[in-house]
């Protein structure tokens, strides 16, 4: 699958308009975000702006997105939502008060990220420029219920947090294409290993634990 080249998370909706023939997708619930990412994934040859679009688009409701947020108690929550014939994973992650992920790549994929309830902090760090070397921090933003960000490893490394010790937090995130494993960093050292990225429940059904999941490290 190839994808065009998009580094920016602002959207030329008059271009992307005309470039799909004078129509744009509709998107009033989950389910119709869904549809519309299987007919856009259909193509060997996927437009990156549309799929954020896409996600802009679609305006959280707890009706379409309730069965799949289950939470746990000691850590943030990956819940798979639709693998979209392989070539993405859409999956929504449930933060308790407090919970954040280590900072993360993301093996070459693009990453989607819709709020949907609560509140994240990104921390978007630079890459390390050699072995040992403290990461650079390089920008923060808050996201509120329908910010959407995006991310891909030309542009850094990111860590994700829910700041509030009193609410918890739900995200939707599309990856494409899907990946099982991603590297993490220390913040103070840049020193790496790899996390296996595993799913606490399947399409709003619990997962059973395996030891792999159980000691894997944090990523997102």
């Amino acid at each position: 699958m190839e994808v065009c080249n998009y580094k920016h998370e602002e959207i030329d909706e008059v271009k992307l308009y005309k470039e799909l023939g004078g129509v744009l997708p509709k998107i009033n619930t989950l389910d119709d975000l869904i549809n519309q990412l299987h007919a856009a994934f259909e193509s060997n040859s996927v437009n990156i702006e549309l799929i954020h679009y896409m996600m802009q688009s679609y305006k959280s409701n707890p009706l379409d997105w309730r069965k799949y947020a289950k939470f746990d108690r000691y850590r943030y929550t990956r819940n798979l939502v639709d693998i979209g014939n392989g070539k993405y994973n859409l999956m929504i992650l449930c933060w308790g008060e407090g919970h954040g992920s280590a900072i993360h790549d993301h093996a070459n994929s693009h990453c989607f990220m819709k709020m949907l309830d609560g509140s994240l902090e990104e921390i978007r760090f630079a890459w390390p420029e050699g072995d040992g070397e403290k990461l650079k921090e390089i920008r923060r933003t808050r996201l509120a219920p329908n910010d959407v960000c995006y991310i891909n490893d030309s542009m850094g490394l990111h860590r994700m947090e829910n700041p509030s010790h009193v609410d918890g937090a739900i995200s939707l995130h599309l990856y494409c294409p899907p990946y099982s494993k991603c590297t993490v960093f220390n913040q103070n050292t840049g020193q790496t290993s790899t996390a296996t990225v595993t799913f606490w429940s399947m399409y709003g059904k619990r997962k059973t634990k395996s030891v792999e999941e159980i000691s894997a490290p944090e990523d997102n």
